[in-house]
């Protein structure tokens, strides 16, 4: 007979509901990270408090929220609704399946039906404070790493009525974790955007929507860029915004449900495209090809559903497919809503019409132009895959929405054969693949979608992260630039957001195009390791260190060993995000970094030179 292990009711254990988050964070928030991606779980755990407030803003009971984020990482939101009521404010905020949510009379459109919410941001904080005031009375209650410390309650309180949540997130979790003060302006528009009137206060700043949608495509893309005014349409339980751009290839949309954005679409995406097709169609009498009406188009749509079924904690795509109540199924609703609205508008809009019909045969024209380079380059990939050095694929993509780490998927795109040998040995076969560059790549400013099919590595590139056709097949949720830390690396940096600018600048707008931190210098003694990544760490960590450690100054990623680069890719990666400013526009940016503008380019460079002397005795001190 085998030894098998012994199995008695000592190995059953129970859970309470605090260590269970605890020990599966994913589970309920996604992905941890350190806050360089805009999904990262500090993120999570700021809009599950901000998601309550909106649903009191939502049920009438206050039109004001503030928002504060300290230099500490201390978060604190403050509504103006009605207060949670002060006899289960414990059990809100500690007790799994608690809520008010679950009576529909109460919350008939609500985003968090599952009473889970709080009480994840609870447990996974090192400090969790809740206050609530309701009829001149309050009640605070004080939780340390989900544990209730003590409760404090006022019968005469005189501040305004609501709920205030102050939180600390829990570093052993969220390990050397930073808010970036971008992707919550970023969340914070898009609350205003959807809820008209209501006024989000953030740390000094003001948010405010009169506009909905119709906002948001403004702030996301410049007038400028648009090839016609933004077609902006509103129903009971649905809202839509519409334009193209002149200058962008692929498709943009932002989709929402309940005030939560859907970043994954789901059913109702699927059908506000599919309306939107067949509505063009047959507003022009042409079976225009579906992907000549989609090109270059920017758009949002937004739907209240009943009870929404999502497929995940964190939201992040719709699963319903029907409206709730006596509504008819969601397709049904947005097919015959943008049916019946878009078809007016276009109607009453004949000038707009046909700005959208020629925006429609230049596209057609440019298919059919590049049909011919297009097959071949297809075929080259695809005998190109069958041994394809260039690309080391990972297990999971990002196109496994039920798949818990289908957030983590990450492609590096690195320089070299040295390099990628080192991330390719010490990468998460399940979510991490690399992309190897023969060299410096094609300086694409100023060229046409041709050159994408032409260039071998280009196209192999388009292929691996599969946003030919639609950025919805993204296979990857990070896109990270792996090179060395010295001009040449630094150029071909340039070079590759030069080309996610030109053709796929969503890649960057929507948050996935990131830069790697790698350590310039290596400072260790017989006892600790410590790996640095500015010269500032190097003197702390040789003051840390005491008399003479040996200290390693890495020239290139292709120096450090795979059983190093395990460390820097692992769960202690560190993250550059490429971001853009918004007052400047795509061909500005290119225009002055990989134009021809040599002489303003270059006193950029002196102005902006910072020069750091490191002598032999300092680095030796």
């Amino acid at each position: 007979m085998p030894n098998t292990t012994r199995y008695t009711e000592e190995h059953i254990k129970s859970l309470d509901w605090r260590e269970h988050i605890r020990m599966r964070p994913g589970m309920y928030i996604g992905k941890l990270g350190d806050g360089s991606s805009a999904d990262d779980g500090i993120y999570i755990l700021l809009k599950e408090i901000i998601d309550n407030s909106i649903d009191e803003f939502v049920m009438g009971a206050g039109s004001n929220i503030d928002v504060n984020i300290d230099d500490e990482g201390g978060v604190s939101i403050r509504d103006y609704g009605r207060g949670i009521p002060l006899g289960k404010l414990v059990d809100v905020v500690s007790k799994m399946n608690t809520g008010g949510k679950y009576d529909t009379r109460a919350f008939k459109k609500s985003v968090g039906l599952n009473g889970v919410g709080t009480k994840a941001v609870n447990a996974l904080s090192k400090t969790f404070e809740v206050l609530s005031i309701r009829g001149g009375k309050s009640k605070m209650a004080i939780f340390k790493n989900g544990n209730l410390e003590h409760t404090i309650e006022d019968s005469a309180c005189k501040e305004k009525q609501g709920t205030k949540i102050s939180f600390i997130p829990d570093q052993s979790i969220f390990k050397n974790y930073r808010f970036r003060l971008e992707y919550v302006e970023k969340m914070l528009k898009n609350y205003v955007y959807l809820n008209p009137n209501l006024s989000i206060h953030f740390n000094g700043s003001t948010y405010f929507s009169e506009n909905g949608l119709k906002d948001l495509l403004l702030d996301y893309s410049n007038e400028d860029d648009m090839a016609y005014p933004i077609i902006h349409l509103k129903g009971g339980d649905i809202e839509v915004a519409i334009t193209h751009s002149k200058t962008q290839y692929s498709e943009t949309y932002h989709s929402f449900v309940n005030g939560q954005n859907t970043t994954q679409g789901g059913t109702h995406l699927n059908a506000f495209k599919e309306a939107l097709v067949k509505t063009i169609r047959e507003f022009f009498n042409k079976n225009f090809d579906p992907s000549d009406i989609k090109k270059s188009i920017i758009s949002a749509v937004s739907i209240k559903v009943m009870e929404p079924i999502f497929e995940s904690q964190t939201k992040t795509k719709l699963g319903s497919t029907d409206m709730g109540g006596k509504l008819p199924s969601v397709r049904a609703y947005i097919m015959d809503f943008v049916k019946t609205h878009l078809d007016n508008y276009l109607h009453k809009n004949t000038e707009l019409a046909q700005a959208i019909r020629q925006k429609i045969l230049m596209a057609e024209k440019e298919r059919k132009e590049l049909s011919g380079i297009r097959k071949l380059a297809k075929e080259r990939a695809k005998k190109a895959n069958l041994h394809n050095k260039k690309l080391r694929d990972c297990r999971v993509h990002l196109t496994d929405t039920r798949h818990n780490r289908a957030l983590e998927t990450t492609l590096f795109i690195t320089e070299g054969d040295s390099a990628s040998g080192s991330i390719t040995k010490s990468r998460d076969v399940n979510t991490q693949a690399v992309f190897s560059l023969r060299g410096k790549p094609l300086n694409t400013y100023n060229m046409s979608k041709k050159i994408v099919y032409e260039n071998e590595e280009f196209n192999l590139l388009q292929s691996a992260l599969n946003i030919e056709d639609s950025f919805d097949n993204l296979r990857y949720n990070n896109i990270v630039i792996a090179t060395d830390a010295d001009v040449d690396g630094m150029h071909i940096r340039l070079l590759i957001i030069t080309f996610f600018l030109n053709f796929f600048p969503e890649l960057i707008k929507e948050g996935h195009l990131y830069v790697l931190q790698t350590p310039l210098f290596r400072v260790r003694n017989k006892k600790e390791t410590i790996y640095c990544y500015s010269d500032d760490e190097r003197r702390e960590a040789i003051k840390k260190m005491g008399t003479s450690p040996e200290i390693t100054r890495f020239k290139g990623l292709g120096e450090i060993s795979p059983d190093e680069f395990k460390h820097f890719i692992g769960e202690d990666i560190r993250l550059d995000p490429v971001m853009m400013d918004k007052a400047t526009s795509i061909e500005q940016i290119l225009e002055f970094y990989m134009g021809k503008n040599t002489v303003e380019r270059q006193q950029f460079i002196i102005n902006n030179l910072k020069v750091e002397l490191d002598t032999a005795e300092e680095l030796m001190n």
